[in-house]
């Protein structure tokens, strides 16, 4: 039964609503966002108390989002963090949550906080299977949990956060290097407890969530000279982010405005942010973030819809990808029928491709949603394709990268060749154009295979004849009939014609051939 349910978190800086809706076997559809900064922490010093005017600004954007989730006729959650547990006067902005607004807001423990921040960076970035370390830098605390496969290894929170440690050390205009040293003096002895805890568990992958760390994905974006358009499965380094902190020292508010990247309501607090994050990279030996777009209130949802369990998360990518052909494609069993066909002959030529599991899965997925722009028109149905796929909000468990990849592959499955005329293709590395010239290419072939749209081709086999040098010469693939009587005239004539593609990408001619049955 389809569920609509908003989440609401209340942190120290900010406010920020979801509101989705449950889809089958697991996960989530997006339906609108809302952000307000509103800083409960703000003015509070050690966070013992929230001022009148911090409780007022934030009960009135609670009143503007809970209306915005009624609008929806979704089921609202609450939850605050540090701001609002640590203070000795919460209860006069608990109740007045519930009198003014109508919401019961629940204070959950920095653990839970941890708990259902991992659970909404699993449905964001495929690490599932992974040893994670996720790190969530708040305004009043961070937050850091090990987790593999959705179990939860460790768990700390401390009392560290952008705004508590700009309130401490960075109140004057203009950065001091003695209060840049003092803070990372200070950051580093709270580090240590966790430090030692963290790194015994030897994560292989750094996940990095909360808008401080999103904030500097994207400064670092900008001083290499790159667009930053997307915030999922973005990275960057901890020496990029080292030489960002050594410019720090002696920069007023005036200056970091200059900066690219910066949003200029985390002008005054990236300081301390920047500080925490990188002495965090400096206790934990990390060399490269991983930023999830995902995070405590995408973990509610998840938490919180009926019948949700974390071991789901595993085959939420390909339950999305389902989802999504079998609502657009008007034959999804073709698309799937394709993609089978296309990851034999993937298997098959590796030896000539040298591509990995990661692309063998982009060529899936990008065959079973080819075909999904004939939704909106049958002409140019390809590029349909490509703006459904680029900018859908159903393919959670995606990197964006991972996204725009997928988007060219099937923008590629007919028509023109991949040309750097287009400006997505020309964005990319020459890397990642191979991997789109070699995917679009044996989808071209695997379509042709099913031109009756009727599986009327078993499966495939590939014969790859070489040189005296060793060099590829010719690949033949060889089409299997499901039925010994078919002649397979139209599949192989259909495959043939699309086949210049593939022949480029593997760098040998590519011939089609009917194949004898096993």
């Amino acid at each position: 039964m389809t569920e609509v349910l908003a989440a609401i978190d209340i942190g120290t800086n900010s406010m920020h609503l979801v509101v989705a809706r449950s889809t089958p076997g697991g996960g989530f559809e997006v339906i609108t966002t809302e952000k307000e900064m509103v800083r409960l922490g703000r003015g509070s010093g050690d966070m013992k108390r929230l001022t009148e005017a911090a409780i007022d600004r934030g009960i009135a954007a609670l009143g503007r989002m809970s209306s915005l989730a009624e609008s929806h006729e979704a089921r609202l959650v609450a939850v605050a963090t540090s701001a609002v547990r640590e203070a000795e006067n919460r209860d006069d902005f608990l109740d007045r949550a519930r009198d003014e607004v109508g919401v019961e807001v629940e204070v959950i423990s920095g653990f839970e906080e941890a708990r259902l921040i991992h659970l909404g960076v699993l449905q964001a970035l495929p690490v599932f299977d992974r040893r994670l370390l996720l790190i969530d830098i708040g305004g009043g605390s961070t937050e850091y949990l090990v987790g593999h496969r959705g179990e939860v290894l460790e768990a700390r929170s401390i009392r560290l956060g952008a705004i508590r440690l700009t309130e401490r050390f960075f109140t004057t205009e203009r950065v001091e290097a003695d209060a840049v040293a003092e803070c990372r003096t200070h950051v580093r002895s709270m580090l240590e407890p966790i430090a030692r805890a963290v790194r015994g568990h030897a994560p292989d992958v750094v996940v990095g969530s909360s808008g401080t760390i999103a904030t500097v994905a994207a400064m670092a974006a900008a001083r290499r000279g790159e667009s930053f358009g997307a915030v999922n499965g973005s990275r960057f380094t901890t020496a990029e982010l080292e030489a960002m902190v050594d410019d720090l020292a002696g920069t007023s508010s005036d200056d970091r405005r200059k900066w690219g990247g910066l949003d200029e309501k985390r002008v005054d607090i990236i300081v301390g942010g920047m500080l925490l994050l990188a002495e965090s990279a400096a206790a934990l030996h990390i060399d490269e973030f991983v930023v999830s777009d995902y995070a405590l209130r995408e973990g509610v949802l998840l938490d919180r819809f009926e019948d949700q369990g974390v071991e789901h998360l595993r085959d939420l990518r390909r339950a999305n990808v389902a989802r999504l052909a079998d609502q657009l494609d008007p034959d999804a069993d073709h698309a799937r029928h394709s993609a089978a066909l296309a990851l034999a002959m993937f298997d098959r030529t590796r030896p000539l491709h040298g591509l990995g599991d990661d692309a063998r899965e982009l060529l899936d997925v990008a065959a079973q949603l080819h075909n999904i722009g004939l939704f909106i028109s049958h002409s140019g149905h390809h590029k349909h394709s490509e703006y459904v796929i680029r900018h859908t909000e159903q393919l959670t468990g995606f990197t964006d990268h991972e996204i725009e990849l997928i988007a060219q592959v099937a923008r590629y499955h007919r028509k023109s060749l991949p040309t750097t005329k287009h400006a997505p293709f020309a964005a990319l590395d020459e890397d990642d154009r191979q991997v789109v010239r070699v995917l679009a290419g044996l989808v071209r072939i695997a379509i042709g295979l099913d031109r009756r749209h009727a599986a009327a081709v078993k499966t495939v086999r590939v014969v790859v004849d070489r040189d005296d040098d060793g060099a590829p010469a010719a690949i033949q693939v060889d089409a299997v009939p499901a039925d010994a009587d078919d002649p397979l005239t139209l599949e192989l004539h259909a495959a043939a014609e699309r086949s210049r593609l593939a022949t480029a990408a593997l760098g040998a001619p590519v011939t089609i051939h009917r194949g004898e049955r096993l």
